[in-house]
């Protein structure tokens, strides 16, 4: 799901950065007191997990990928604030280390995947869990993953549009929102179920461990 650099125009991931920093910063505000001896190692442990289970891509025909994403389980353990944090954290390293995303994209990744999906999951869950946990669980994951997906191909179905030369050639990616989004949304789709799938396995496992801080 990631963008990776190119792809994007300068219209597109400056007012990025501009609106993923403030985000950043109004979610790292009092944390301070919220991370604990207790807390920390589990955080870091379950986005290492993250961080795995993003480099695992599997191949679709054309030559693209698609991979688990992971911040429904990152929120439903400890909340939106540290879900969008810790999978921002998560694409920087694996832009810098495997070229996975990129720089320029990385605030449109962190917003579209890491914001956005954590809000996501957090609403259908809380409107859910009341009727059935399990069904909520699996339903947050999958509407995050969905969401996001959509949110990043239409980020780049925009580019033609908004970045093109005087004869309408696109200057960076060049297909269109009728071209990517089935392209983006078709496999995750199915994604979305194996993702809801495994998310509430460890989630379950986080419980019985009382590893759960997103209250």
């Amino acid at each position: 799901m990631h963008i990776p650099d190119g792809f994007l125009s300068p219209q597109t991931y400056l007012p990025a950065y501009a609106v993923a920093g403030v985000a950043w910063w109004a979610a790292s505000r009092g944390l301070r007191e919220r991370l604990d001896e207790a807390m920390v190692p589990q955080l870091a442990a379950l986005t290492a997990l993250v961080y795995a289970l993003g480099l695992v891509m599997l191949p679709l025909p054309g030559g693209t990928s698609v991979h688990a994403v992971g911040v429904a389980l990152l929120t439903l353990c400890f909340g939106v604030r540290l879900a969008f944090l810790s999978y921002s954290l998560v694409l920087l390293l694996q832009s810098l280390l495997f070229g996975a995303g990129g720089i320029t994209a990385l605030p449109v990744n962190a917003l579209a995947i890491g914001g956005v999906g954590a809000l996501v999951t957090l609403a259908v869950f809380r409107a859910l869990r009341s009727w059935n946990e399990t069904i909520a669980v699996l339903l947050a994951t999958w509407c995050a993953v969905m969401l996001s997906a959509a949110l990043v191909g239409l980020v780049l179905g925009l580019q033609p549009w908004l970045a093109h030369r005087p004869d309408g050639t696109p200057l960076f990616f060049p297909f269109g929102p009728s071209v990517v989004l089935p392209a983006i949304l078709l496999p995750h789709m199915l994604l979305g179920v194996a993702e809801g799938v495994l998310t509430l396995l460890v989630w379950r496992m986080v419980r019985a461990r009382r590893w759960d801080w997103s209250a």
